[in-house]
Formats: C-alpha cells, structure tokens, sequence
C-alpha cells in the first residue's frame, strides 16, 4: 500500500519548483508517481522530457520494491531555476549501490540502470552521510526546439 506526505503548492493552483513525498512502495507507486511527474512537467512546461523523466523513475522505485526490504523511499522533483530541465531524486534505505554488473541477456533483471543512463542526461548516486541508505538522482535537460524537431 503506497503511503504519501503530499507537499502542497505555493500559491493557488500553480506548482512551485520543487516536490517532494515519502512513500512506503508498492506495487502501483511507479504509476501514481509518474503521473505526478507528468502534472509537474507540463505545469512546467516541460512536457517533452516527461516520458524519459517518467522511464527513469519507473526503474528506480522498481529498484527500491526489488533491493530495499522496508521498501521506504522519498522521492523530490526539483525544476531547475533556469528552466533547462529536472532533477529527480529517490532516497531509500538499503546501502547498496545502483551499479548493475554485465547483463545476463536471460535474466529477468538488471538492466535499470543502463535504461537510466539511456533516457537521461545524467545521473549518479550518493550514500547518505548520517544513516544507511543512497539517494539516486537522474536529470532531464530541455532541448532547444531545433533539436527537438530533428
């Protein structure tokens, strides 16, 4: 059962530059959470960026429900203050990093990270400092409108 802190918007009916939510991960979150991300990123608008946007962190809640036995996580969008793109970050509480090793082409797993590194412009993790756990960050940067007719 997925469990939200909601963070509302400033102001009335428009959203700030940031999100954020703990969740206890189930087996809907990547779809409620991607759905608060595309709301986000055509406020935003940033609507291009929202299916890579939306792949990434697919991948990493799969990774949170898959490797984290509590299955806790927060999860922040940060627009950036330019408007060049998104930053996402998912913090959960196993230590482990999100390195995949050489992909069996049989497994059933394994490939979340080369599908992050795939659809993002960069990303990366960090342990956190005070407590067991990372945090696993991925952005997004808007293309100039040239490149995105190309």
């Amino acid at each position: 059962m997925d469990h939200a802190t909601h963070q509302p918007w400033p102001g009335l009916g428009s959203p700030g530059s940031r999100y954020g939510t703990d969740f206890t991960l189930g087996e809907h979150s990547a779809r409620h959470l991607r759905r608060i991300l595309r709301v986000y990123l055509n406020a935003w608008e940033m609507a291009e960026l929202c299916d890579p946007a939306g792949l990434a962190l697919t991948e990493l809640v799969a990774n949170v429900v898959r490797h984290t036995p509590d299955r806790r996580a927060a999860v922040l969008m940060t627009r950036w203050p330019d408007g060049r793109g998104v930053r996402v970050e998912v913090t959960d509480t196993c230590p482990r990093p999100p390195v995949s090793p050489a992909v069996d082409e049989l497994a059933e797993g394994g490939r979340g990270v080369l599908i992050v590194d795939a659809v993002t412009d960069r990303w990366g993790w960090d342990p956190l400092p005070d407590r067991p756990g990372k945090t696993v960050w991925f952005e997004c940067d808007v293309k100039p409108e040239k490149e995105q007719r190309d």
